[in-house]
Order: C-alpha cells, then sequence, then structure tokens
C-alpha cells in the first residue's frame, strides 16, 4: 500500500507541455522553416539572375568581337547583288544590300579558307541588320552572289531597339557615308532594352600613302 502511494505521488509530480507551450513551439518552428526557405529561394534567385547577366555578357562580347573582327577586315570592293551591276561603293546602305533602314553591308578581308580547299574566295559580303529586336550576321558563299541567293543569318544581339552607324571621315562623324572611298572608322550604337545605349568605335583598314602618291602619278 505504501508503495502505490510513492507511485502516485512521483506520477503526480511528472507534467507535460501546455498547448500554450506546444503553440508556441510550433509558431517558432514556422518562423524559422519560413526564414530558411525565403532565404534559399533569394540565393536561387539570385543565382538565376546571376547567371542570365553573365549569359547577356558573353552574347554582348561575342557580338562586338565579331563585329570589330569585320569591320577591321572591310575590303575595298563592291559587292555585287543578285547577279547585277556592282555597286558603286564600298559600303552598302539598307536599301542596296539588304532589308531594313537600320543596316550596313560590305565585303571583309579574311575569311578562312586553307589552301583554298572550298570553291570560294577568302573575301566575304557582310551585313548587319535589325530584325524583330534582333541584331544579325548576313552573310553570302560567294563575293557575289547569284540571282535567289538567300544569305545565311546569325544573331548576334538580342533585346535591341535600335542600331545606328556613324562614319568619320577625318573631321567629323556623319550619319551617311556618301564618299567613294572608305571612313577612317565606324562607330555602332545599339540601344538595347535591359543595358541602354552602347556606343563602340572602330577603326578601319587604312590605305598606304605610296600608293595613293603611285595612283596619283607622284614618286613614292
Amino acid at each position: 500500500m505504501l508503495n502505490c502511494n510513492i507511485q502516485l505521488i512521483s506520477l503526480s509530480k511528472i507534467k507535460g507541455f501546455t498547448l500554450l507551450e506546444v503553440l508556441i513551439a510550433i509558431a517558432i518552428f514556422s518562423v524559422i522553416s519560413l526564414s530558411s526557405v525565403t532565404i534559399f529561394d533569394s540565393v536561387i534567385k539570385g543565382d538565376e539572375s546571376s547567371q542570365l547577366r553573365s549569359e547577356r555578357h558573353n552574347e554582348l562580347q561575342r557580338a562586338f568581337l565579331i563585329i570589330e573582327r569585320d569591320l577591321t577586315q572591310i575590303a575595298r570592293r563592291s559587292i555585287r547583288i543578285n547577279g547585277e551591276a556592282p555597286l558603286k561603293t564600298f559600303l552598302q546602305s539598307a536599301s542596296d544590300a539588304v532589308e531594313g533602314e537600320q543596316a550596313i553591308g560590305f565585303v571583309r578581308h579574311g575569311w578562312t579558307n586553307p589552301r583554298l580547299l572550298l570553291p570560294r574566295s577568302d573575301m566575304q559580303a557582310v551585313a548587319y541588320q535589325l530584325n524583330d529586336e534582333t541584331l544579325q550576321r548576313l552573310h553570302f558563299n560567294f563575293v557575289d552572289s547569284v540571282g535567289g541567293e538567300e544569305p545565311k543569318v546569325r544573331p548576334l544581339i538580342s533585346k535591341v531597339l535600335r542600331v545606328g552607324f556613324e562614319y568619320f571621315d577625318g573631321k567629323k562623324w556623319q550619319q551617311v557615308w556618301a564618299g567613294d572611298d572608305l571612313p577612317l572608322a565606324i562607330a555602332i550604337e545599339i540601344e538595347t532594352t535591359d543595358y541602354g545605349v552602347i556606343r563602340r568605335h572602330f577603326l578601319v583598314p587604312g590605305i598606304d600613302n605610296t600608293v595613293k602618291k603611285k595612283d596619283s602619278g607622284g614618286s613614292a
């Protein structure tokens, strides 16, 4: 009988959690869980945003490298469009060579053709145009395109609102190039939806002064 009373007294001293304590513990656990989920979601979004910015930077850098390669290798040669007579100028506007108003076309040197294994020249007819908010690079397999030949199109920069070209004649920049020779430099200005206006200047290969003197009948 004495042992039973002792056991009852011991059991009466054992207390469990009250409802209030359980609710407080659940609330604390919920706050900690919500904070963890929020932090984890922020980390994921930050990583995705960083990856998108990195891809965008790579896209812009790659595009401007291609543009620089083309513009620094411009040839003093006109283009023959669809088998017609060659154009008179080295730089072609949109109405001459490509569709759309914001475009430029020319011929460049340096199109790799090792040992002339491919049935084409090492010169390339190139054009740039804006189409569906994307700056595109166009090229033909042959310098003088034949009738009905479709250009190869390569998207370069997306999210582009406007593209403009300016030409430096040694004294000032011009919106339209009407000279018979090439300008000293060409500027390309691109307005994007995310980075605003981006402007880059590219030097155009010059002509040796001795060549000019020989052409004009002077001594070298």
